[in-house]
């Protein structure tokens, strides 16, 4: 038996590929299925199943796409109520992958269908189990997330499920056996994720913060809660994309993939009224891009911070990207169920100019100019990190405005007197700023390299410092 993960880093997304005597099975596919199919292939191994652990939010997965291609039965938990055709394996259901055995243990908690699939090999040893968001490294599976699809599975009640689901199913597993998680650190479907992808379960049964022997319901429920953000506005939709289906990825990219020139981008921008996704890295952005489009780099967290900005997965969507780079974003911003791309700039944005389009710029400064202008007298600072960031760490005087609340609180920006943006590196704060010049803001500048760039300068910071307990 051979069992393989398939890591996403830009989406913290694992996959698995299991493979015995010929046969194959996908647990949690992403959107694009060619890389499982190819793997398959390269072994001369068929696609029986493609067993999903839950109905994900952070992603749209491949579970139709690849059962269309190969032929591949779809396998949900119990409870799950897909709009198309799958096996609802029952609680200690098995299947037969060649010599190898896959054991459906129904772990609700995350989700009402959540299931963890317990391997066996051909000679009936217990491998590992494939928890999906019940069980992360250093972590559990966040229980808020279907309450946005259906009102009355409260938070509560799914603490209470998963902490029988631990209690009851995984933690009598033994304690040999290998974690393979859905998700690692960078996932928004858990809070204290580790940057390791897999571990032994007796490890996590040590270490994992959820699975203390001694911890009452209560005290898991309450640990659980305590400390959650609200999750990306995609995710719902992204979970009645998932159950209801979807247009095959092959179509998307067909109607995305047209190739249009200035003339014809400018016209369609006008016509459809698309958004203007530039998806260059932060730096060449600044220097120079079309009037009132958004930059939301490749380089970086590109889907999530696509999730979190743009509010609904059906607007179209005109790209500009790097050359080369335009099936990339395509596929990049169909695994998050935007999926109305209409086509991208040829030439990129050397066309443009070069067609004498009209162009505009952010200014950039150093943070050795930053210290320089808040030296001279007060200048308003807005940190678009997230709040514990901030919490941890900030320039004196700085006003925080995490980048996906800045539409919230625009009335906080002003536009009579001049501001400085920053975020962590210049990613997300360059995300700030093409969002700000497109709504009529001007009079800001960015800085280059974020707060890790501020700390090794002079300018005053001011630290956390955590209470003295008194024993």
């Amino acid at each position: 038996m051979k069992i393989e993960q398939i890591y996403t880093g830009c989406l913290a997304h694992a996959a698995y590929y299991l493979e015995s005597q010929g046969e194959a099975a996908i647990f949690d596919p992403l959107r694009e299925v060619a890389p499982y199919i190819e793997r398959a292939q390269k072994s001369g191994a068929s696609i029986k199943y493609v067993f999903e652990t839950h109905f994900h939010a952070d992603f749209v997965s491949g579970h139709l796409d690849l059962a269309q291609k190969t032929g591949a039965k779809i396998v949900y938990g119990a409870t799950a109520k897909p709009a198309f055709e799958a096996i609802i394996a029952q609680d200690g259901e098995v299947f037969k992958v060649g010599g190898a055995t896959v054991k459906a243990i129904h772990t609700p908690g995350h989700t009402m269908e959540s299931t963890t699939y317990l391997l066996i090999d051909e000679e009936g040893s217990e491998h590992g189990i494939i928890t999906g968001d019940t069980l992360f490294i250093g972590d559990v599976g966040r229980p808020d997330l279907a309450q946005h699809v259906i009102s009355d599975l409260t938070e509560e009640k799914l603490a209470n499920l998963l902490y029988d689901s631990l209690r009851n199913k995984i933690l009598p597993l033994a304690d040999h056996l290998i974690v393979y998680p859905n998700h690692g650190a960078g996932s928004a479907c858990g809070k204290k994720m580790s940057k390791e992808t897999t571990d032994t379960l007796g490890n996590q049964k040590k270490t994992n913060y959820a699975l203390r022997a001694d911890m009452t319901r209560e005290e898991f429920i309450k640990e659980l809660l305590t400390g959650l953000t609200a999750p990306p506005q995609y995710f719902p939709q992204n979970v009645l994309m998932n159950i209801k289906g979807y247009d095959s990825l092959d179509t998307i990219m067909q109607k995305a993939l047209q190739a249009l020139s200035p003339e014809a981008f400018e016209a369609a921008a006008n016509e459809t009224q698309a958004l203007v996704l530039d998806t260059r890295d932060a730096e060449t952005f600044a220097k120079g891009f079309i009037p009132n489009s958004i930059n939301i780099g490749l380089e970086g967290s590109f889907a999530q911070w696509v999730g979190e900005m743009i509010l609904d997965l059906k607007h179209p969507i005109l790209l500009i990207t790097d050359e080369g780079k335009e099936e990339e974003a395509v596929v990049r911003l169909s695994r998050v169920g935007y999926d109305n791309t209409i086509g991208f700039l040829k030439g990129g944005i050397a066309a443009w100019q070069a067609a004498g389009k009209q162009m505009d710029s952010i200014e950039r400064i150093s943070a050795e100019e930053l210290a320089l202008r808040l030296e001279k007298g007060a200048v308003k600072v807005f940190d678009v990190r997230k709040k514990s960031e901030f919490d941890s760490q900030h320039i004196v005087g700085a006003q925080n405005i995490p980048l996906n609340q800045i539409n919230q609180h625009l009335a906080e920006l002003p536009k009579n007197e001049p501001f400085i943006l920053h975020c962590a590196g210049g990613y997300r704060s360059m995300i700030a700023a093409s969002m700000l010049k497109q709504r009529g803001w001007d009079n800001f500048v960015d800085v280059r390299g974020g707060f890790s760039a501020i700390e090794k300068t002079a300018v005053k910071t001011t630290e956390y410092v955590c209470p003295t307990t008194l024993l």
